[in-house]
């Protein structure tokens, strides 16, 4: 196909290299450079001809509110940061496309109320900031001037949500191009039909598009590969009158399949070409696909090929801290990575369509993908503003456009998600039957549930028989585009939703926080499937999925802790996860390992001694108090049986594993010196252990790099600093002021440390350590020079990183 003069200097003057297109059709570049910001409204600014060279220079992805600061006036469910309208602007060179060709742009998220213009001209607007959208540029570019993008943000109503969401164009931009024939946005579907170990069947679905004034006979290909091995292909033909689309369908047969798994997460790539009559290719793309079966039992729960297993799960906002919404790759595969390390088997999309990479990544790493697409419907939740369940809310939200939008916006997020084989289950919404906020039902008078529900029946509330017909509208929807997956939805108020058409619309039922209605409902119900879609991370909770075959998992809230619902001021977010914002395993992540980790784990925590028996899932690890000090030292383990050492003596009894609470614990005399405990299988084998040593004052910066892409241009680098004592013990129990500075062709992108109670400058580059830590994200700005990251804080040696040194 030939490349018109404006795609041709377009991709000259962007990078990276082209790559497939996410639309699985034409060929897309990303544009991520050089774009021009102002936070402020200016109805001007979509002209062409309009001056923005006052503008700031951003690229993208881009999140004004994080760069903001904090504010005790803003609005704790947002994290206490802003949001406002902000105007963004890039021009691309001046050229048209030629009549077999189209052009394309394409935004993986802009959040929110985005108005696109071209050259002046309105392309279109999206009010939804998760969905991914897509405008056909080609009318309107210019061969007599440069092309300019304008694109207006309203996140004007910036408490519009119950957690932080960030404002801006915070995900990718590419520009596509594409034959005038080519395959339709998100077109190209592939899907198990079968599979065993010796055989597989993929059914394979191709849309085409004929964007021209004559009609076309085309063939459609599609060839499997296993790495760079054919292992299957087929083709057919189609028939495209003029200005009019079509789809083929065909089977692929795989023999001896290496099928996708949590343990094996093996990939193939599915290339589909489109041909003219003439043997021309005039599109094609790549797919990544996986061969795996899924089955749900409403007895027996969730097998994976065959293979019964428990669904591990946690629950993911999409913000990484200092850097909000627009976090990348390589800081989500390293959550993700340690998440799967902890014993995590699956992530659940809360509650919105999440960026590309993190499926992608969640198909190469073997994490199942519970995807999730609203958090409201018709009406609007309560959105708490001083604290978390804390005085009067607002009622800001995405309510006003779900009527227009909703089915639309759900389409999108399946088209573009459905060939991630990750992706297990399709969820229309999460809580949207929170008894009173909005719906209500007579069966709320005597009932409970174990969250605030803003008391009894109130006849003033909409009504909860609603909730079945939209349930069944969007379940309809999803079924039209993929039939391969389950529809769930994560109740809040199964009490007043049973009592409805709501959890009959869906083919697997979330419930939130309420094991105690599990073994009644299946009862009940017996052809129910149960999950357990947002969980506590308590033992008990645990013990309802372990022990009831019939519970298919659980999703705790949460795996990672997030910006906004945030407490009273001081505050930024919520400390829920198993991670702290620095993507660090937190000591209830530890708890969690013990549980559900295959291999042996043995963790130590200590407290003050309470004067009752309380425990503690989130004991840090401090060997560091008074001497004499009475101190309750906790053990998460998976091992049968432990023994506590105090500087290399046994100290206590020796304990087996409780199944009464699933942690040890000792009550024991502070001592400075060393601290371990050792866990044995019932043999007595020695299998795990663990160790504390008290530290004493920091002496240096211990710089660690925990993943650099550097090399690369816009690669980032996350570099973590610990206080350490002379014997290079880390020190927990003091903290510093840490100042980054970079040498080369480098920009901090912010420092972390993970206090939620820090409301702090955070565009600067000194910040104060959390428990003796801090993490610094660097990112390249040139593809080649050296790169040097120094880390400073008064009265201890400077620290210098070589983060690159060609």
């Amino acid at each position: 196909m030939r490349l018109s003069p404006f795609v041709a200097a377009a991709l000259a003057l962007v990078a990276p290299a082209v790559t497939w297109a996410q639309l699985s059709f034409g060929t897309a570049t990303q544009i991520n450079d050089d774009w021009r910001f102002t936070l402020q409204d200016d109805p001007r600014a979509a002209a062409p001809e309009f001056d923005d060279h006052e503008w700031a220079q951003v690229h993208l992805p881009h999140d004004w509110s994080v760069q903001a600061l904090l504010s005790a006036e803003l609005a704790s469910c947002t994290g206490y940061l802003p949001g406002g309208i902000g105007w963004y602007r890039k021009r691309l060179p001046a050229s048209v496309a030629s009549a077999d060709e189209r052009v394309f742009l394409y935004f993986e998220g802009v959040y929110n109320r985005s108005d696109v213009y071209l050259n002046g001209h309105l392309l279109g607007r999206r009010p939804n900031g998760y969905v991914s959208f897509y405008y056909d540029m080609t009318p309107h570019l210019r061969s007599d001037g440069d092309n300019v993008i304008a694109v207006r943000v309203d996140h004007s109503r910036s408490a519009d949500s119950r957690w932080y969401t960030g404002s801006g164009i915070y995900r990718n931009v590419h520009l596509i191009r594409a034959n005038a024939i080519h395959l339709a946005p998100w077109g190209v579907f592939v899907r198990t039909e079968n599979a065993d170990a010796h055989r597989a069947t993929l059914r394979v679905t191709a849309e085409v598009t004929n964007t021209t004034s004559r009609a076309a006979k085309l063939s459609v290909r599609h060839i499997l590969f296993d790495d760079e091995q054919r292992i299957a292909e087929s083709s057919s033909t189609l028939s495209l009158a003029a200005n009019a689309s079509g789809s083929t369908e065909l089977a692929l047969d795989v023999a001896e399949p290496r099928r996708w798994s949590v343990e094996s997460p093996h990939l193939y790539r599915l290339r589909t070409i489109v041909l003219a009559e003439d043997g021309q290719v005039v599109d094609q793309t790549e797919t990544k696909t996986g061969i795996r079966t899924l089955h749900f039992d409403a007895d027996r729960g969730f097998s994976l090929n065959g293979d019964s297993m428990k669904l591990k799960g946690v629950c993911l906002h999409h913000d990484a801290g200092v850097l909000g919404a627009a976090v990348p790759r390589e800081v989500w595969a390293h959550r993700l990575r340690t998440l799967k390390a902890i014993g995590a088997n699956a992530v659940r999309t809360s509650h919105n369509p999440q960026a590309t990479n993190l499926y992608e990544l969640c198909d190469e790493l073997g994490l199942l993908v519970l995807n999730e697409a609203f958090d409201e419907w018709e009406f609007p939740k309560r959105k708490w503003l001083e604290g978390w369940n804390v005085g009067t809310p607002g009622f800001e939200g995405s309510f006003d456009f779900f009527a227009e939008w909703a089915e639309r916006d759900l389409a999108d997020m399946v088209r573009r998600d459905r060939n991630h084989p990750s992706v297990f289950a399709w969820s229309i919404g999460n809580e949207v039957d929170y008894p009173n906020d909005p719906y209500s039902h007579p069966i709320l008078d005597g009932s409970a549930i174990d969250q605030p529900m803003y008391g009894g029946y109130q006849p003033n509330q909409p009504d909860a028989m609603r909730l079945g017909a939209i349930a069944q509208r969007l379940a309809a929807v999803v079924k039209q585009h993929d039939r391969s997956r389950p529809v769930t939805a994560a109740l809040a108020g199964v009490v007043m939703s049973n009592q409805t058409a709501y959890p009959d619309a869906l083919d697997i039922v979330g419930y939130n926080y309420t094991e105690d209605r599990y073994a009644l409902d299946h009862r009940t119900y017996p052809q129910r499937v149960i999950y357990g879609s947002e969980n506590r991370h308590g033992w008990k909770e645990w013990l309802f999925v372990r022990d009831h075959p019939f519970i298919s998992g659980q999703f705790l809230w949460t795996g990672i802790d997030y910006l906004g619902e945030a407490g009273r001021w001081p505050a930024r977010g919520s400390g829920a996860g198993l991670l702290d914002l620095t993507g660090a395993i937190k000591p209830r992540g530890h708890f969690r390992r013990a549980l559900w980790s295959d291999q042996p784990v043995a963790y130590l925590g200590t407290m003050p001694k309470p004067s009752d028996a309380r425990l503690s899932i989130d004991a840090p690890p401090v060997w560091n108090y008074e001497p004499g000090t009475p101190v309750r030292v906790l053990c998460y383990t998976n091992a049968p049986r432990a023994r506590l050492l105090l500087n290399g003596k046994p100290i206590g009894e020796e304990k087996d594993f409780d199944e009464e609470t699933g942690i040890l614990a000792w009550d024991i005399p502070f001592q400075p010196g060393t601290l371990e405990v050792h866990g044995f299988d019932r043999s007595g084998a020695l299998v795990s252990s663990a160790t504390l040593q008290t530290a004493g004052v920091p002496v240096r910066l211990h710089p660690t790099t925990h993943f650099s892409t550097l090399r690369e241009r816009r690669g980032v680098a996350m570099i973590e600093v610990q206080l350490r004592d002379a014997a290079g013990v880390p020190v927990l129990t003091d903290d510093r002021e840490v100042t980054c500075t970079i040498e080369g062709p480098a920009r901090l992108l912010g420092l972390e440390a993970g206090n939620l109670r820090d409301v702090s400058d955070y565009t600067d580059a000194t910040h104060r350590t959390f428990r003796g830590r801090l993490v610094a994200y660097v990112q390249a700005i040139a593809d080649a020079g050296p790169i040097r990251v120094r880390f400073a804080s008064d009265g201890l040696p400077d620290e210098v990183v070589i983060a690159r040194r060609e």
